[in-house]
């Protein structure tokens, strides 16, 4: 069944018949059911989508999203232009950035419904503060997942060579601030000479990350040409810098193999870019400065070395030509004095040797001819003595002979040659042979 609209709604009083209603007194009687306290001047958050101004009036989309960045609702935001410039003045104020698409706002709103754009949210108020906050909680977040992968720290950690003179520089060709780098660098007073190669890319907007990323990885490619990394822009509103706070940027500079130097905003601009590289300055200029001073400083202490070195070598000179006038003082008479030097010497030689004669010689040539005279006495002793041993050596030899045996009554008996020292070994019928001192004796056993 039915229902009777006209009689269900506050307000349907005038009706083109009993049973219906136009759009016209649908939207109004909506319009009503909407002015109650309950959603009146409430604060809601979102990110802003094509945000646009016609007439002075701001239209914009309220868009909520999920973690995953999905729309999950959407509403229509308008600011009328009696408000609009205060609000956005306020806005500026408060985050260095006008309202544009993309930027995530705390507004105060008021739902209005209109017959002909339908339902809409109408602002009364902004929170800067919103803004900048919701900035620097994703900040922190994608700090805290750095610093619990163990990375924020490995590009701080590099070291930079002596003087960094081949820079790889990522910026975009019509950057102020890149041409500021460029003149400061180049124009040094000291004539540094640096080598650039510019690796283009976009430094704002939702093409500055894969872009920057895309000119990292080109870099990456050739590091032995390079000393290191420079990403530069000119200054600019705080939230033009939200591309930089970037998880995946930030890692790659975190594991960059050269060291990177971070310059893209002013003294307050800071991104999460500025944890992890290895080296943070102000601006572009703070940049080359850096640079160029590090070169200088080098230059003053090989200066230092020189005029040290300069020094030394003039001590020496004056020193060696101190020497060099005393001996053309003394060169002269110098011959001289060598010469009776050396003759005193002779002299002295001379007599030293007379008297080693006479007190060395002399003595030991009476010494040797004292030992002659004992050599001889006993070379003769042990002559005789060696003799006489001889004969007493030669009497026993002939004494214990078996000739002088023999000759004193004993006999040698053989049986076929053998000495007999048994009789029970002789067998009857055996020829002996009995030698004597003078001839032999032949038996037989029987």
């Amino acid at each position: 069944m039915k229902r009777d609209i006209g009689n269900a709604l506050p307000g349907t009083e005038e009706q083109t018949d009993g049973k219906s209603m136009t759009i016209s007194q649908l939207c109004a009687t909506l319009q009503k059911l909407v002015k109650v306290p309950q959603v009146t001047d409430v604060w809601v958050v979102g990110e802003l989508s094509d945000f646009g101004l016609r007439g002075g009036h701001c239209y914009a989309d309220l868009v909520e999203k999920d973690d995953d960045g999905k729309p999950v609702a959407k509403i229509p935001l308008r600011i009328w232009n009696y408000l609009f410039n205060s609000l956005n003045a306020k806005f500026m104020s408060g985050t260095g950035q006008p309202l544009s698409t993309g930027i995530k706002v705390k507004v105060c709103v008021a739902p209005s419904i209109h017959k002909l754009y339908g339902l809409s949210v109408i602002a009364s108020d902004i929170d800067p503060a919103y803004t900048m906050g919701d900035l620097m909680r994703r900040r922190q977040e994608i700090i805290d997942r750095l610093t619990r992968e163990g990375i924020i720290e490995l590009n701080r950690r590099l070291a930079w060579t002596d003087v960094p003179t081949r820079l790889a520089v990522i910026s975009s060709p019509s950057a102020a601030g890149y041409g500021d780098f460029l003149n400061q660098l180049f124009g040094n007073e000291a004539h540094i000479r640096f080598t650039v190669k510019l690796f283009e890319a976009m430094m704002q907007g939702e093409k500055a990350r894969p872009t920057i990323l895309a000119a990292l990885e080109r870099i990456a490619a050739e590091t032995d040409r390079w000393d290191g990394v420079v990403i530069i822009r000119g200054g600019g509103a705080s939230l033009d810098l939200q591309c930089f706070e970037d998880y995946e940027l930030a890692a790659a500079v975190a594991r960059f193999p050269l060291p990177v130097m971070i310059g893209i905003g002013h003294e307050r601009d800071i991104t999460v870019l500025d944890y992890v590289a290895n080296r943070r300055v102000k601006t572009p200029t703070a940049a080359a400065e850096w640079f160029v001073k590090r070169g200088e400083s080098l230059l003053n202490r090989l200066n230092s070395i020189g005029s040290a070195l300069l020094q030394r070598a003039s001590d020496i000179m004056a020193a060696e030509k101190e020497q060099l006038s005393y001996f053309e003082g003394v060169i002269s008479v110098f011959p001289l004095n060598a010469v009776r030097h050396a003759d005193s010497r002779l002299v002295n030689s001379i007599n030293s040797l007379s008297n080693l004669t006479t007190r060395r010689i002399v003595p030991a040539l009476e010494k040797i001819n004292a030992m002659q005279t004992q050599i001889e006495h006993a070379a003769q002793s042990a002559l005789t003595m060696q003799r006489d041993r001889l004969n007493a050596d030669e009497r026993l030899l002939k004494a214990l002979s078996p000739q002088a045996v023999l000759a004193r009554g004993y006999s040698v008996t053989r049986c076929d040659g053998r000495i007999l020292t048994d009789a029970a070994t002789v067998e009857n019928g055996a020829q002996l042979t009995t030698q004597l001192a003078c001839g032999e004796i032949k038996s037989t056993v029987s």
